[in-house]
């Protein structure tokens, strides 16, 4: 950082200012001079630190979750005071950090290479067309026209190929895998056993940090060397195969003579270099064995949309106004009418109907009223027609509970015996009364009929306006699903619904798997292997860790799952004691239960 100067005098253009009082002016300048010397006295790191991270503040940007804690302090402390906190927990986080993050890197790398090995034969001679980008397709099918202009085929090679570059690309990601996990477990048996002396005072932690980072950078450097010997790790891109060699650290002690006050400013120097060149030397691996980008696996439906979209472009600016032509207005003009039409007929119409309809019953029903009241006056006015010409027929008059069946027998009767001599029939009026009481029949059951159906067609008015609203009801639940699914699929096991879920519980499972390997590996005296086992548990319960840390906020499981979770990652934890908590992790917390926890729960 460079010096700090002193502003520059006051202007000339305010003598009096500036000749007042010089003695005061300067003992100003030099008191200002003094505070910024005191401060970047007690800040001698920052423009070190602004230097080697700036490479990494790319992924440290898209951190959104805490990592998990290192066992070195509580999983909920309490909040810090300044200068309670020894710097060598900062350290520490960002080593594992970095380390954490190339694990991800690599994993999923390893997944996507691990699925086309699995793949079906015409699926990897697409991938092998198709997938790898316009040369690789131009490459392709050179060799394939080769080999039929020679009578060969083509597809025993490229089959053959695409499973030797996959499975090279699988050894190598693999390999780079176990060496950081590896790291990653020695970083944690070396705190756990360190943790006295990385919780002492600042200075203090600081020498046990150094103490415990040259031993486990040279243990992976020596992975490294080995894995490269092994040809698990080939040659970089340009031919070269670096090597990774750490700068170690100076393990002087803070009460020791030979510590000054820019030792430990030198050292974390140093650490973040050596942070550094492990990116540096990832980046340089990883980069030929990482998945191909999806600009480069989709570049042929990328392609294919573009000429499309461009053939589109010269189309629509041959019907637009800049070549003299008023289609688009016409179509613009059109589709608005029709969007507005659309809207009134379907969802506008539809809401007035079911309004009108549930409004508006009370005030049309003294009108329903009205019409049955006439339905029963007409009803009244047959019965009596109906006791008077049975009883002027009979020359006795009928009971007045007689049912109108009977009545309506007897004047079918009488009308037929008078129709067989219509002409004395209409002279006597029997025939005409009969004539008329059937009239009224009829007329009575017209009226009951309408009212009937006038009754059903208002009970069914919000049906038929539901019935209407249906296409615009169905659009806009197909984009609700849209948009939900994009909202929760999109972000993977944090996000929420099933699938979510459904990776939430995997990567329990996956700690529950590699738990029992490292078990295994420790009881056949694989220690290596172990350790490696112990490193990919961890990463999988810092996903895990991420992932539900927002739900089980909501839920109030947070205190109790984070514990859970720590002792689960803690090195000197019995096994047993990791199961019990694994299948209390799985049985107990709401965000890891299956998509129907309440069943579960009544079970």
């Amino acid at each position: 950082m460079a010096a700090w100067s002193p502003p520059a005098s006051p202007s000339s253009g305010d003598p009096a200012g500036g000749a007042a009082n010089p003695a005061a002016a300067s003992a100003a300048l030099a008191a200002s001079a003094r505070v910024w010397s005191s401060l970047l006295a007690r800040l001698p790191s920052l423009s070190d630190y602004s230097r080697l991270l700036s490479g990494g503040r790319r992924r440290r940007r898209r951190r959104r979750r805490a990592p998990l804690p290192l066992p070195i302090r509580p999983a909920a402390p309490p909040p810090p005071i300044a200068g309670e906190i020894p710097k060598a927990f900062d350290i520490l986080q960002d080593v594992v950090q970095h380390t954490l993050s190339n694990l991800h890197s690599i994993q999923k790398s390893l997944i996507f290479w691990q699925s086309k090995a699995e793949g079906t034969n015409s699926q990897k001679l697409y991938f092998m067309i198709f997938e790898r980008g316009p040369k690789a397709f131009v490459e392709a099918a050179w060799q394939t026209f080769t080999r039929l202009k020679s009578n060969g085929s083509p597809v025993p090679y490229l089959l053959h190929s695409a499973s030797d570059m996959v499975s090279t690309k699988i050894a190598a990601l693999t390999s780079m895998q176990h060496c950081l996990a590896a790291f990653l477990a020695e970083v944690y048996f070396e705190v756990d056993k360190c943790r006295e002396g990385l919780t002492e005072s600042s200075d203090k932690s600081l020498h046990t940090l150094f103490i415990v980072l040259n031993s486990v950078f040279s243990k992976l450097e020596v992975s490294f060397r080995n894995a490269d010997e092994g040809k698990t790790l080939l040659c970089t891109h340009d031919g070269n195969s670096p090597e990774l060699i750490f700068e170690r650290l100076p393990e002087v002690d803070v009460e020791s003579s030979e510590c000054t006050q820019a030792l430990p400013t030198d050292a974390i120097t140093l650490l973040y270099q050596n942070l550094q060149k492990l990116d540096d030397f990832i980046s340089d691996q990883f980069s030929s064995y990482k998945r191909p980008r999806n600009m480069t696996i989709y570049w042929l439906p990328y392609t294919c949309g573009a000429l499309g979209l461009s053939a589109c472009s010269l189309w629509l600016l041959r019907h637009s106004s800049l070549m003299g032509s008023s289609d688009i207005d016409n179509w613009i003009q059109d589709a608005k009418e029709s969007m507005v039409g659309f809207w009134d007929v379907h969802v506008g119409q539809p809401i007035i109907s079911i309004r009108d309809e549930l409004f508006e019953t009370f005030k049309q029903r003294s009108k329903r009223e009205m019409e049955k009241q006439e339905v029963q006056q007409t009803e009244e006015s047959l019965r009596r027609m109906l006791i008077d010409f049975c009883g002027n027929t009979s020359n006795e008059k009928p009971p007045q509970d007689i049912p109108e069946l009977a009545m309506m027998e007897i004047v079918m009767k009488r009308y037929e015996k008078e129709a067989m001599h219509p002409f004395q029939g209409l002279s006597s009026g029997e025939l005409t009364r009969a004539l008329s009481i059937q009239i009224e029949k009829h007329k009575l059951a017209l009226l009951e009929a309408m009212l009937e159906l006038d009754q059903i067609l208002r009970a069914n008015e919000i049906n038929f306006a539901i019935l209407a609203a249906l296409p615009a009801f169905g659009l806009s639940l197909l984009l609700l699903f849209a948009v939900r699914a994009w909202a929760t699929n999109g972000r993977g096991a944090e996000g929420r619904g099933r699938g979510a879920r459904r990776q939430r519980r995997l990567l329990l499972a996956d700690v529950e798997k590699r738990l029992v390997e490292f078990q295994n590996c420790m009881a056949n005296g694989m220690e290596r292997e172990a350790c490696c086992k112990f490193g990919l548990t961890l990463y999988t319960l810092d996903r895990l860790y991420k992932a539900v840390e927002l739900h089980a906020r909501e839920t109030g499981e947070w205190s109790s799952l984070r514990e859970d979770m720590f002792d689960l990652a803690k090195p000197d934890m019995g096994m047993e004691d990791k199961l019990v908590l694994l299948s209390r992790l799985k049985g107990m917390y709401d965000c890891l239960l299956p998509s129907s926890p309440g069943v579960l729960r009544h079970l």
